[in-house]
């Protein structure tokens, strides 16, 4: 899937599905060039792939807008794909994000939150992580995220993390004070009440009460420096570290091979989870 595009023309790239899929494009983003490239593929688990994206370029009141987000899911693939449906649209229908957007995007994610939960009947029990980057006329970068999916930005030749990694011990005085704990077995990593290896996620019913989904939010200006942004689950930052991951993607100028070399890379280093991966890059 290749798409040349400039805003105004009234196109755009969409995958409307969590499966092994990939794709690129690029677009003329204000003053800036932007590529991108995603590929998404199925761990070796016992259940299907639970990894969704979002990529889409549009025109919202004369501004320029990309949007690029990972959701991991477990406990069924329900919640991620409530998300690919419905994140970004809650996003930019708060008021206040032309003038506030670190503010709406709070606001958007906690109602998409309360709105999965009182869709629980048919959504499952199951949650998602969610990291997601709004690209503001190709000049202004924000990122936001609940979970241990991870945005990266490379920008003057250093690795930029956007976004925090929710982990249940950095986490766990807010657990306890909630009545829960934090507790590395069952397997080796901290969980929430045994279950749970994040401490924010949309969803997770059973677990609500214990959890966040407040999001952490950064945001960085994109200028000549800024070269790359790699969005990616946890099945790829679990076994790569931020500078091996944009070292390999600044390798290849297609972001589509880069993140088809960043996914094949974490299965070579036996990576078991879904893993998907949106590289973004920037050419003034």
């Amino acid at each position: 899937m290749e798409k040349f595009c400039c805003f105004g023309a009234g196109c755009s790239d969409f995958t409307g599905h969590g499966s092994t899929a990939s794709g690129k494009g690029k677009v003329c983003h204000g003053q800036v060039k932007v590529s991108y490239g995603y590929n998404l593929v199925r761990g070796m688990t016992n259940h299907p792939m639970e990894d969704y994206h979002f990529v889409d370029l549009v025109e919202v009141k004369g501004n320029e807008l990309g949007l690029f987000a990972i959701y991991d899911g477990h406990l069924g693939d329900t919640v991620p794909a409530y998300l690919q449906k419905n994140l970004f649209t809650n996003i930019l229908n708060e008021e206040e994000f032309w003038t506030h957007t670190d503010r709406a995007i709070t606001k958007a994610y906690e109602k998409t939150d309360q709105a999965i939960l009182s869709h629980t009947p048919d959504l499952g029990q199951g949650g998602s992580t969610a990291v997601t980057a709004i690209l503001v006329n190709g000049r202004k970068l924000w990122v936001a995220n609940v979970g241990d999916s991870r945005a990266v930005l490379l920008k003057g030749g250093e690795p930029i993390q956007m976004s925090i990694d929710h982990d249940p011990n950095v986490e766990r005085s807010v657990i306890e004070n909630r009545g829960g704990f934090v507790s590395n077995m069952p397997g080796d990593v901290p969980r929430v009440c045994g279950q749970l290896a994040v401490s924010r996620a949309f969803g997770d019913r059973n677990l609500k009460s214990l959890l966040r989904s407040e999001p952490d939010i950064k945001v960085e200006d994109i200028d000549h420096t800024a070269e790359l942004l790699v969005l990616a689950s946890d099945g790829l930052w679990k076994v790569m570290n931020n500078q091996e991951v944009v070292d390999l993607a600044k390798r290849y100028k297609d972001p589509y091979a880069a993140a088809k070399q960043l996914t094949a890379e974490a299965q070579k280093r036996e990576s078991k989870d879904d893993i998907s991966c949106i590289v973004v890059r920037f050419k003034a």
